[in-house]
């Protein structure tokens, strides 16, 4: 995924030329999510997960491997970009909320922090190749090379799942028709408050804080004057940073509203800092914040997620696991608002309007709605 990330970024600029253009490519490939969030966690509480996590993975793969094709060939265009990395989207939802689910049904509602967490750890490891590795690749052999490696990632991932069983822990498929297992999690939603606060506020960190990624190729390439390498390495920072958040969660954090906020509150102060950095702190400077930012994004993530697989039933696991999805669906609203700012401002304004908006969030959030502490 953070291949697909850095691939996309370096050649959706080298054909536009516009952070603006970059930010619309990335948001293109979260949109589907905010749409298909809530009937793919219908989807993942009705069929096995262990089957829609490999099928999803080879539809990701079939993608890539198309974009590859037609970049080696010298046809790719910005519009096959976009409708391909759109199509990537509608499968990344399915993942998302099945993956959630497995994991809960794995390790059991105790160990869900822990369990994320090892997972996210694996993940960014995983980031960590990817974006090193690409990186590399497309130096040396282009955008369509890169792109067919990326697809074999994904492909990889599907084949891994192969030998894994059933959870004994799986709830039975939910009754009814899709439409009405959708309806019934919405209903959930508007009776519970605390869910719809915490979605809110997954939606406003995906908006505000990790929208920050769509700015790196123009800052590695236009701030810091480095090429596709310099965006590897700060993509890598990126999963340095949610490695060790994530490794400090597995053993010393628990889920809790408070945290969540305090998390926040960080996660937005680091985005200010890195809007500084190249200024003051140089390259090696912005590593280094770059990985504070993303260690505080990934304990974010790693609490909205628990917090919300936790608030529900199990027969509402996977409809949970598309709550999630739905917020982190909104994405493409920061990544249009990231780049456009970046176009019209620069990018450091950019950078520290966004980490600014998001400390006012978290902060508003805890006086309105107190409760939430308490969660």
């Amino acid at each position: 995924m953070m291949g697909e990330i850095v691939v996309l970024g370096w050649l959706t600029l080298e054909l536009t030329n516009s952070p603006f253009m970059v930010g619309a490519a990335m948001g293109m490939r979260m949109l589907p999510l905010f749409f298909v969030g809530v009937p793919a966690g219908a989807l993942a509480d009705r069929f096995p997960r262990q089957r829609l996590l490999m099928l999803t993975g080879g539809g990701q793969a079939v993608t890539t491997a198309t974009l590859g094709v037609l970049a080696l060939l010298g046809v790719v265009s910005l519009a096959s970009v976009l409708l391909l990395t759109l199509a990537a989207g509608v499968f990344r939802a399915i993942e998302h909320a099945a993956r959630q689910s497995f994991t809960h049904d794995v390790v059991g509602p105790a160990a869900l922090m822990n369990g994320l967490a090892v997972l996210g750890v694996a993940m960014r490891a995983g980031w960590l190749v990817g974006s090193l590795g690409v990186g590399a690749v497309i130096a040396h052999y282009g955008s369509g090379v890169a792109y067919l490696g990326v697809a074999l990632g994904f492909l990889g991932g599907a084949l891994a799942l192969l030998p894994a069983s059933e959870p004994v822990q799986a709830p039975a498929p939910s009754p009814g028709s899709l439409w009405r297992s959708a309806l019934d999690f919405l209903v959930a939603v508007g009776r519970d408050r605390t869910l719809l606060v915490l979605m809110m506020l997954t939606a406003g960190a995906e908006i505000l804080g990790f929208a920050h990624q769509a700015l790196l190729p123009s800052l590695a390439r236009d701030v810091l004057h480095t090429g596709p390498e310099g965006l590897g390495a700060l993509s890598a920072a990126r999963s340095v940073g949610g490695i060790l958040g994530l490794a400090a969660a597995s053993s010393r954090v628990a889920a809790g509203g408070g945290r969540f906020l305090a998390v926040l509150l960080t996660f937005g102060a680091s985005l200010v800092l890195l809007g500084v950095a190249p200024y003051l702190l140089g390259f090696v400077g912005v590593l280094l914040v770059l990985t504070l930012v993303n260690a505080a994004g990934a304990l974010a993530d790693l609490l909205a997620q628990s917090l919300l697989q936790l608030s529900v039933p199990p027969r509402l696991r996977g409809r949970a696991g598309g709550a999630w999805v739905v917020a982190v669906g909104l994405a493409p609203v920061g990544q249009l608002q990231i780049g456009a700012l970046a176009s019209l401002f620069g990018v450091s304004i950019a950078l520290g309007t966004s980490g600014l908006l998001l400390v006012i969030l978290a902060a508003a959030t805890g006086l309105i709605y107190p409760r939430l502490k308490r969660v």
